[in-house]
């Protein structure tokens, strides 16, 4: 498998990193005084449950700002699958700087496991639908972009990364600008250069937004009938010519989503692959 590439929005990673590893480490590691300075050592890390890897270049990042003689070698490429027991990485280097290391790199990698992990669930769960898992903003503050990549290394794709990147008109913009076509006018008449989406809530408003061709028509918690037609609404509007994409979203589970991806909706956004998070089980051992 090649490895992920990062996207462009990931620029922030040497930043993060830093605030971890102060947020650890303070004034100063007092335990690992117990090992003399010049001591080396070997570790490796294991998962200890079966995930999605995830977080290598957080990982990277944690002890090359500790100690640029730390070499990790990794056993498993990003967005790979790891059994049970499975070795992740090797570390080879001062062990002051592995041992201080540890608990931060782990918590990146725990994380962003976890949550390509989730998205991995959802996406095997449609396979074959043409339908993709979609992301939302409820992540975990200041690991945002994290998060949106590890959703990219579970197989699902990004949203919207923030309130800057794209226009998302909902209930209350609509309520505010006195309806949907007067919301939709006015985001265009802002020239922001960012794709235009929207919520409907109803059937005319689906109508209204494929009228004015957003690139995106969210619905959320249609009934099965509605959904089914405002698919239909939207294939047909493709054929004219038109490119909106029909996400759905609101409440969906492992357990609900293939029936709603075999409606034909385009997309299916799902919080909890970013909120309801299951950090994977990963252990430390000096060799």
């Amino acid at each position: 498998m090649r490895m992920i590439a990062l996207p462009s929005y990931v620029n922030d990673i040497a930043e993060t990193v830093r605030r971890a590893l102060a947020e650890d480490i303070g004034g100063g590691d007092v335990t690992a005084l117990l090992v003399p300075a010049a001591q080396r050592a070997q570790a490796r890390v294991i998962a200890r449950e079966a995930a999605v890897v995830c977080g290598r270049p957080w990982v990277d990042e944690v002890f090359r700002q500790l100690d640029p003689a730390v070499t990790l070698d990794w056993q498993v490429t990003e967005g790979a699958t790891v059994a049970a027991g499975q070795s992740v990485f090797r570390l080879e280097g001062p062990a002051r700087a592995l041992l201080t290391g540890e608990r931060t790199a782990l918590n990146f990698l725990q994380t962003l496991s976890g949550t390509a992990t989730a998205v991995r669930r959802y996406a095997d769960a449609i396979a074959g639908t043409g339908c993709q898992v979609a992301d939302t903003r409820k992540t975990l503050p200041g690991l945002r972009n994290a998060q949106k990549y590890a959703v990219l290394c579970g197989g699902g794709v990004n949203h919207r990364i923030g309130l800057y990147d794209g226009i998302l008109i909902k209930e209350n913009h609509i309520a505010a600008a006195g309806g949907i076509r007067a919301a939709i006018a006015q985001a265009r008449a802002l020239g922001a250069g960012v794709p235009l989406m929207t919520e409907a809530e109803t059937l005319d408003e689906v109508d209204a937004a494929l009228q004015a061709d957003v690139d995106l028509l969210l619905v959320d918690e249609f009934a099965d009938d509605q959904l089914r037609e405002a698919v239909q609404r939207v294939r047909a509007h493709r054929a004219r010519g038109g490119h909106t994409l029909l996400e759905y979203s609101g409440g969906v589970t492992l357990q609900t989503i293939r029936a709603l991806a075999d409606t034909g909706v385009d997309r299916i956004s799902v919080g909890a692959i970013t909120k309801h998070l299951h950090a994977i089980d990963l252990s430390m051992r000096l060799i």
